[in-house]
């Protein structure tokens, strides 16, 4: 059973273990509380003043109830306290009641021991308000506890005065309930703040592991439409030909149907990548892609600089996705007959320029339409960089992409060699 309940407490989490070991003390305290009435009750004081036995058992019974009626009412004040449910009035009313009862008992008894003689009366007196005190602070606003806390010493301490305590006693007795019951409180209220921050801080964790799954499915969807798209294209574009020269009787239709097949499998291949996390661009290999692919389509092709081998990987990956969407793009809208694709240093970084002509007004695609101009903003805008795209009015298409570079005082990349 032990070696269970060690297995129990391990398997909680953090917010599960704080949150009991809180509850266990503030319960413990409380009950640690009554015991004291309960056994100054039978003191050899009380016991030899002639008290009768049904006003000792009746003391010893209302702090007992008090007890029993502070578990449901300390744990119910808590929930209140975090927003999860409120609590009736009959419960803190009951409480209230037991521990007029309690207190009456205890005054009573030290009528009968007198005041002087019972001199634990002021400890007795303070601990039995405490089951109260601790939960009427949760359940009420700050200043309405301190006036209840206050009037709740002030009635003790006139019970005691006119149970025939003197002067130092009555203002012993006022001074022990105030500290006491402000002690009580003042501890309560921190451990139940504990808990409210503790519960928002793994609502934010909650918050964050939800927009952390919604990221990746938002990634995992770019990269597929990144991925997809161009070598979709691609397909339907060799399949038409070679349909085409199937019909003419060219036996080159045979070569492009294969081709459509090394695609089809590199495009299965990548997939498995993207599920997999693995996949980044690389701006050689998309130059070289977009090369070949604008070349299959008919599109005469001119690339200026070099494959940006000295940039930064993170620059490099970038500015692949940057020539993957725009071959993309340039297969998909218009009816273009050439593209130049331009690297080149800036003052600060580098651009990548590409520019087809045959962008018409019904296919070209504008500046911030479409999912994959969308995500090419979020990757280059995650290494520091921008994007402007759309058509310049003129039958051309221009997609501009910047990155900045690290500052000469850092580690710099040699800038890139234009040709």
């Amino acid at each position: 059973m032990v070696r269970g309940r060690i297995r129990s407490w391990k398997g909680r989490s953090g917010f599960d273990k704080i949150d009991l070991y809180t509850r266990g003390s503030l319960h413990f305290l409380v009950w640690m509380s009554l015991v004291c009435p309960v056994l100054l009750s039978v003191t050899r004081p009380v016991r030899h003043s002639g008290a009768p036995v049904w006003l000792i058992a009746g003391t010893v019974l209302a702090a007992v109830a008090q007890g029993l009626c502070s578990v449901p009412l300390l744990a119910g004040a808590l929930q209140s306290y975090l927003g999860r449910r409120t609590v009736g009035p009959s419960l803190p009313a009951l409480g209230g009641a037991l521990m007029l009862a309690n207190t009456a008992g205890l005054l009573a008894l030290a009528a009968y021991a007198g005041p002087e003689e019972f001199s634990e009366l002021p400890l007795a007196l303070a601990a039995a308000t405490l089951p109260l005190t601790a939960s009427l602070v949760l359940l009420a606003p700050v200043w309405a506890s301190l006036v209840a806390l206050t009037a709740v010493a002030a009635g003790v301490g006139g019970g005691a005065a006119l149970a025939g305590a003197g002067g130092a006693l009555v203002l012993q007795t006022f001074m022990g309930v105030c500290f006491g019951t402000g002690f009580i409180a003042v501890t309560v209220r921190l451990s139940a703040w504990t808990l409210d921050v503790m519960a928002k801080l793994r609502d934010a964790q909650d918050v964050e592991t939800r927009l952390a799954v919604a990221e990746e499915r938002l990634r995992f969807g770019r990269d597929m439409h990144d991925v997809l798209g161009r070598n979709l294209a691609v397909i339907a574009l060799k399949s038409e030909l070679a349909v085409e020269l199937a019909q003419r009787g060219k036996p080159t239709s045979l070569d492009q149907m294969v081709e459509v097949q090394r695609i089809a499998r590199a495009s299965q291949q990548e997939v498995r990548d993207v599920v997999r996390g693995y996949r980044e661009a690389d701006l050689g290999t998309e130059l070289l892609g977009a090369q070949g692919v604008l070349r299959a389509a008919g599109i005469a092709v001119a690339v200026h600089g070099d494959s940006g081998q000295r940039l930064p990987a993170a620059v490099r990956s970038a500015l692949g996705w940057a020539v993957r969407e725009a071959a993309t793009n340039v297969l998909r809208h218009g009816d273009p007959q050439r593209c130049a694709i331009r690297l080149e240093t800036v003052r600060d970084g580098v651009r990548l320029v590409v520019e087809n002509d045959g962008a018409t007004p019904g296919k070209a695609v504008l500046p911030g339409g479409g999912s994959g101009l969308t995500g090419l903003r979020e990757r280059l805008a995650a290494v520091g960089g921008s994007l402007e795209a759309g058509p310049t009015g003129d039958g051309l298409f221009h997609l501009t992409a910047e990155v900045p570079l690290p500052s000469p005082r850092k580690p710099a990349h040699p800038p890139l060699e234009t040709r």
